[in-house]
């Protein structure tokens, strides 16, 4: 087909999509311009995507003078596309259009039976369910959906998209969750990707590391993982677990996670107040195991910003264990940035200043550090990214078939 009338016209069409997408909204002398074909060539793409509803005419220009020219641009809302974050406790979905704008976000409870006699069945039913109803809300149905983006706490191999392993809460859920389940349940194309490679894409397309060279995001919560980019392009590593850092091991022989995430920072606290014998919490006043049923990540957070000494001690503590990691990290990648996120990282009024003045005292390499710009939309932002980045490419090839 190479050389063809038609294969050359899909090729212009294809490059008039991407300067539209680029520059925004142009006339189409400034498509002739911008592209280097000739006006009679523009034309004729123009009007065959104009029939294919890829772009719009948009009424004349406000020149001053001469002829008015009519205005092109891309219509962003020909199709649309959706990011879903499977989390281990919560359920986030983001509908957007081929622009990236998120036009709505919803946020539900996560439900993991008792059993999982059902569970796949049950779990992709509530998928479908919530989609639904975000697609009934805003008036739309899946013949204008084009495609879903999913991000999973777990790492998922790249080769078959099944789930070798996942968060704790959501043990069992593997096949549920695997690639071809979820392609499965929905009448449109599913990509499957690990939830901090999305955030860190993200973070990257539209976040607090936009433009940098090479960057990790570290998300710390329920579990605890990174997602490493290298000038624009995820690194993935043997089997797809390039970023689990939650399999390093500290000094005590015990995983990362079981020391950084929620539970592991919950124990911390744990510890230090059998230690201490002491409250932390001015509504705890019936003794430490009071406070001990009571205590979670977030009332320890805000007794800290209230200025209770031993909230600050606890994440002095903490902040140390975290450091650890991100020296380990720094002196084998030597990011320009790293980005700190998830639940509990995301805490970053706290953390921040006691993780800086660790690093410029102890680190050999010293990155910029900084909290995540699009917090808990991170993953569904780069969910509705990878979903958009497919889209475009389903729209180009199947114009050149």
């Amino acid at each position: 087909m190479a050389g063809t009338p038609q294969y050359i016209r899909n090729l212009n069409e294809n490059l008039i999509m991407d300067a539209l997408i680029t520059q925004g909204t142009m006339s189409r002398a400034d498509i002739s311009r911008q592209t280097g074909l000739s006006k009679p060539t523009v034309s004729l793409a123009v009007e065959h995507l104009i029939d294919r509803n890829l772009v719009r005419e948009m009424g004349p220009a406000d020149n001053a003078q001469g002829r008015k020219a009519t205005l092109i641009r891309f219509n962003e809302t020909a199709y649309y596309v959706c990011g879903i974050d499977i989390g281990a406790t919560r359920i986030r979905i983001a509908l957007s259009d081929l622009n990236g704008e998120i036009i709505a976000y919803r946020t539900y409870p996560m439900v993991v039976q008792e059993t999982y006699e059902r569970a796949e069945a049950t779990m992709l039913e509530l998928l479908r369910s919530h989609m639904n109803e975000l697609l009934d809300e805003n008036h739309l149905n899946w013949d204008q959906i084009q495609c879903i983006g999913f991000g999973i706490p777990g790492v998922v191999l790249p080769d078959s998209g099944r789930i070798n392993r996942i968060v704790d809460p959501l043990a069992g859920l593997e096949e549920a969750f695997s690639l071809e389940s979820l392609s499965g349940a929905f009448p449109c194309e599913v990509i499957l990707e690990n939830d901090v490679n999305l955030a860190a894409l993200g973070e990257y397309r539209s976040g607090a590391a936009a433009g940098y060279p090479l960057f990790v995001f570290f998300s710390i919560g329920t579990g605890t993982g990174a997602g490493i980019m290298v000038h624009g392009q995820l690194l993935r590593g043997l089997g797809g677990l390039t970023g689990e850092i939650a399999e390093m091991l500290v000094d005590d022989g015990r995983r990362l996670e079981e020391v950084l995430s929620a539970d592991g920072l919950m124990q911390l606290a744990k510890d230090y107040l059998d230690q201490h014998d002491e409250l932390l919490l001015e509504a705890a006043d019936s003794g430490a195991d009071d406070l001990h049923r009571h205590l979670t990540p977030e009332k320890l957070f805000e007794a800290a910003r209230s200025g209770e000494v031993e909230a600050l001690d606890i994440l002095q503590q903490y902040s140390q264990k975290i450091a650890s990691a991100l020296r380990q990290i720094s002196v084998v990648l030597a990011p320009d940035l790293i980005v700190l996120g998830g639940g509990v990282g995301g805490n970053g009024d706290v953390l921040l200043p006691l993780l800086r003045q660790i690093i410029s005292e102890q680190f050999p390499v010293q990155p910029q550090l900084i909290c995540s710009k699009l917090g808990e939309q991170a993953v569904v932002t780069g969910a509705v990214q990878v979903a958009i980045q497919q889209t475009m490419l389903n729209l180009q090839q199947e114009a050149m078939e």
